[in-house]
């Protein structure tokens, strides 16, 4: 690896990330929460820091395929920790392991909190928390490639390593106009649903802050309650049909506005995600209804409907303490969890289009022990996929598995229970947020000791850069010319 090209574009990084630091100051200032200063502060750490790398690490190679996993996986980990400063210097969160924990479930949209008091944080801090998520959601690398050409190296490196799911769709020629076509769906998606919201009797603040982790999949909200605080079934509305739409592949997006629709129809993918979001609901429904947990059926729909999609979209969101559910959809809402949104999308978890695959995949070798002559190949829409994608897909799920094991061996080894240190694994490694147990929809994870909240950290960066970014960097081989 060139580590010096590495640096540079890490320094460039922290500059952009130094600027960004900024945008919460007039947020301070006019709501008066005296934490401006923090802001300035972490912006002249990080610009510091970030301008030295960039100056002294020179390099006229283009980057390859090993500087650009290098380049993503690092970048997250130092905006984790060059992020947390406001949370430090302000003492709002007087724990550095703790502000990077908050920090790293912003930037990776997984949305576990350790606060215990969230409106007790200044108004600058949320809207930083919230601006995390949405930074973080399509990809600070990809936002970095769109608005900072001076890192004029080859970027499809990076956008592969950085944009989720089995494939990273090429729109244009060039990456920055792909990352810019992407983050313009983006922005006017976040502008849509920030109105519909206002339209709803929330503040511009609450609107926006709730719009940016929408989008992201992130589920950062203002109030200790989340979205129930609001009690209002327009809201909950608004923020289901925008989460289902977070979870759809963002290119999609972009063709629907092209007047493309039978694009999206046809999506095997897509037509997969809805189903499965249609058939969690109404099973959902049907076990509420079975034990009486609710009388009327717009609640139950309501409850039901916003937990599905929250859960399976990755967002994490809460209108209920689905603890309080039977079992049953419990376990269903967990099986959801390891689902995660489509690819390209801002969601987490396995992906959609990879546990499609895996359906279709178990299908064909079944037949083929029925029919050993017959000869069938497994097929995504109308077009066969490639063995080495189907290695791809089966070589991720069971490193997924894997992994989920070890974390929650560790979470149990830390002195978490079984239930809460499985949940809190895979709410993690999905980025969801929301688990079960004590790091429940209604708790946080401030309880959680910190060698456990060590491995979350991981987890959540593992998940969010898809596991092979990160375990790239650990084999010698890497390394090696």
């Amino acid at each position: 690896m060139n580590l010096i090209l590495t640096l540079r574009i890490l320094g460039a990084l922290l500059l952009y990330l130094a600027g960004t630091l900024l945008i919460p100051i007039p947020f301070s200032l006019y709501y008066q929460d005296g934490v401006a200063t923090s802001f300035l502060f972490a912006a002249l750490t990080t610009a510091s820091c970030g301008g030295t790398l960039f100056y002294f690490c020179r390099s006229r190679k283009e980057l390859s395929v090993r500087e650009g996993f290098g380049v993503v996986c690092f970048g997250w980990t130092l905006f984790a920790l060059f992020g947390a400063l406001p949370y430090i210097y302000s003492g709002a969160i007087p724990s550095s392991l703790d502000a990077v924990f908050e920090t790293m479930s912003g930037f990776t949209t997984t949305g576990s909190t350790i606060l215990t008091d969230i409106e007790a944080l200044p108004k600058s801090l949320l809207f930083w928390r919230a601006l995390t998520h949405w930074l973080g959601g399509m990809g600070i690398i990809v936002l970095s490639l769109a608005i900072l050409p001076m890192l004029g190296v080859g970027g499809m490196q990076l956008f592969k390593a950085e944009v989720p799911g089995p494939t990273a769709d090429r729109l244009k020629p060039r990456i920055q106009d792909t990352a810019k076509l992407l983050w313009g769906v983006y922005l006017l998606l976040t502008s849509l649903e920030t109105l519909m919201l206002m339209l709803g009797g929330m503040t511009f603040f609450d609107a926006l802050c709730h719009s940016f982790a929408t989008l992201a999949t992130g589920g950062f909200s203002t109030r200790n309650a989340s979205v129930a605080a609001y009690d209002s079934a327009y809201i909950e509305w608004v923020i289901i049909f925008f989460m289902f739409l977070a979870g759809v592949n963002f290119t999609l997006h972009l063709q629907a506005l092209r007047g493309k629709l039978d694009t999206c129809i046809k999506n095997e993918e897509l037509r997969f995600y809805s189903w499965l979001t249609f058939g969690a609901i109404c099973l959902l429904i049907l076990f509420n209804h079975t034990s009486g947990t609710y009388v009327a059926l717009t609640d139950n729909l309501r409850d039901s409907a916003f937990q599905v999609v929250s859960i399976l979209t990755t967002t994490g969101f809460g209108t209920a303490d689905y603890e309080l559910w039977p079992v049953i959809t419990q376990y269903i809402l967990v099986m959801l969890m390891f689902v995660g949104g489509c690819a390209g999308s801002t969601g987490g978890g396995m992906k959609v289009a990879r546990v499609l695959l895996l359906f279709k995949h178990a299908q064909v070798q079944i037949f083929r022990l029925i029919h050993p002559r017959a000869v069938r190949l497994v097929k995504l829409g109308k077009r066969p996929v490639d063995n080495e994608v189907l290695a791809g897909v089966l070589g991720f799920f069971a490193l997924y598995i894997g992994i989920f094991l070890i974390a929650s061996l560790l979470l149990a080894a830390s002195g978490m229970d079984l239930v809460s240190g499985g949940a809190a694994a895979i709410a993690c490694l999905s980025n969801i947020g929301p688990g079960l147990g004590s790091v429940g929809p209604v708790d946080n994870f401030a309880h959680v000791p910190a060698f456990a909240k060590t491995v979350l950290i991981v987890c959540m960066l593992m998940g969010r850069l898809e596991l092979f970014t990160v375990l790239v960097l650990f084999f010698p081989s890497f390394w090696r010319k």
